[in-house]
């Protein structure tokens, strides 16, 4: 079959690679001029299996209510998104209950199992330096009751899908990671994830297009699209900004535009947007940079070593689709991050930063949207939030497949769009 993906980010080229794999003719169209322009440009960083709980929890509900408009606090709703919330909310609010939110981070956590280890196996493949480490992830806490609340979803998720964890004391935390050091009293203690990784999304997805490219995928690269054309029920062309492509399947792997594209084909996807920051700084030489990846559970940051970078990331903006990089929430992401290193925060000049800014298409109730869309000829893979890079390889292999008619290596119950009825 001839198909076409749409999106250029790391869910749309890792389907196209899969499918690739299928013997498929593959085209991939992206209105960027390079692979990994918007969200999957300056992420996190971190593919973890350890944080697949959706944001969504019980108590993620009053922090959002308590901090409505501040500028300052790691998840701010703007007040003029709430209009535009009502039904997604309603829906956020609903699954926020403990038995939909202990389902869908078992989702989460089987599909984060299995990307990871689809993502051993592609480098094994295929040669590609990304940057990547694989020596785990370190979560650290500083209430109790946070620590507590992680203990009770490793263990959910070590039971769901194997997630390996290691509980920690402060003495611990700073044995596994010395640039913690100048915390440890703060610290009430922390989880060690052997199995999780790091690495550069950018290069990833770039470097794997290029293979993509070599393989025989048509790459079509600063071109939008601006129509899905459906012809008897079915959706057969798009139209860009150039001309139309025709294939005998579609995959929407826009990200947070999806919902966008698929309401010209009349589907609905319970899907916003939300900003996330990040920063990246030069620590070549200082010796107050962590080495491991560290996810910093109480103020909503991950830290993550990239050669001789740092790259701090954090923050849930509800603020539509507003791509602006607002020099104040970044500051906050560096203060945030920069706190857990009082050494490295005395050397580091945070002048040096690149500053980003992204949109993560969520979900309401936190699993990203797989499969059938419901219309023939067009196919989903969106909503993955804050873990797309950790879904990458798994979502994109368990598209194509479905695509294939190959039976998919893993339960896909709580994955597709119908499961919202």
């Amino acid at each position: 079959m001839h198909i076409t993906v749409i999106g250029g980010g790391l869910v749309g080229v890792t389907t196209a690679w899969y499918l690739l794999d299928g013997g498929h003719s593959v085209t991939l169209v992206d209105r960027a001029e390079e692979l990994a322009s918007e969200a999957s440009h300056a992420n996190g960083a971190m593919l973890h299996a350890s944080h697949a709980e959706p944001w969504n929890t019980p108590r993620a509900i009053g922090q959002f209510l308590r901090w409505i408009g501040r500028e300052d606090s790691p998840l701010l709703l703007r007040p003029r998104e709430i209009p535009r919330l009502a039904g997604w909310g309603l829906g956020f609010l609903r699954y926020s209950r403990a038995r939909h939110h202990a389902r869908n981070t078992a989702v989460n956590a089987r599909l984060a199992v299995y990307s990871l280890a689809l993502m051993r196996e592609l480098e094994q493949q295929v040669a590609i330096d990304y940057t990547q480490r694989h020596q785990g992830i370190l979560k650290i806490f500083r209430s109790a009751e946070e620590l507590e609340t992680a203990r009770a979803d490793s263990a959910l998720m070590a039971t769901a899908a194997g997630v390996r964890h290691e509980a920690l004391g402060p003495e611990q935390v700073v044995e596994r990671e010395p640039a913690l050091a100048g915390i440890e009293s703060d610290l009430s203690g922390g989880f060690y994830y052997p199995d999780d990784a790091s690495g550069d999304a950018r290069l990833f997805c770039q470097r794997l297009g290029t293979l993509a490219a070599e393989r025989g995928l048509d790459l079509r690269l600063g071109e939008s699209v601006r129509q899905l054309n459906r012809h008897d029920g079915r959706i057969r062309s798009i139209e860009t900004d150039t001309g139309t492509i025709e294939a005998d399947v579609f995959v929407l792997a826009t990200g947070a535009e999806a919902p966008h594209l698929a309401s010209q084909a009349g589907v609905r996807l319970p899907i916003r947007p939300v900003k996330g920051y990040s920063a990246t700084l030069p620590v070549a030489g200082l010796a107050g940079a962590p080495r491991l990846p560290i996810i910093d559970d109480g103020r909503k940051v991950v830290i993550t070593r990239l050669g001789d970078q740092l790259r701090i990331a954090g923050t849930a903006e509800f603020a539509g689709y507003d791509k602006s990089v607002r020099p104040n929430r970044v500051e906050t992401v560096l203060r945030q991050g920069l706190a857990n290193f009082p050494a490295l925060a005395a050397e580091v000049d945070t002048a040096t930063a690149d500053r980003w800014a992204c949109l993560r298409p969520m979900t309401m109730d936190g699993p990203p949207i797989l499969g059938e869309s419901g219309i023939p000829g067009l196919y989903l893979n969106t909503g993955a939030g804050h873990l797309g890079w950790t879904f990458a390889a798994g979502a994109g292999r368990l598209v194509a497949d479905m695509i294939s008619g190959q039976v998919p290596a893993i339960d896909t119950t709580g994955l597709t769009l119908d499961r919202y009825g």
